[in-house]
């Protein structure tokens, strides 16, 4: 099985300066009803929090991979779209 990382700090963090952190992290494919038929959460694909079909432990606590979406490179995160926890690394 492929790995998961979860980084702390970065700008997409709310934090421009270190100290950064990378860790290895549990992980699980769930995903939700409408992935399972093959459909999109937006009819453009784009957005600032798609849910993935991962979800990841951090703290004891499974939560969903969200996906900020505005081009041909995403961004992973867990946590709120305007102060994410914790950028996520993996086989998204």
């Amino acid at each position: 099985m492929a790995k998961m990382y979860l980084q702390f700090g970065g700008a997409f963090c709310g934090e421009p300066r270190g100290p950064f952190l990378t860790v290895e992290a549990e992980h699980k494919e769930s995903p939700l009803p409408w992935q399972e038929r093959g459909l999109s959460y937006t009819a453009t694909g784009y957005g600032a929090r798609i849910p993935s079909r991962y979800m990841i432990k951090h703290n004891g606590r499974w939560r969903r991979v969200y996906v900020c979406q505005y081009g041909n490179a995403g961004t992973a995160y867990i946590g709120p779209s305007k102060a994410p926890i914790a950028t996520v690394n993996g086989p998204y």
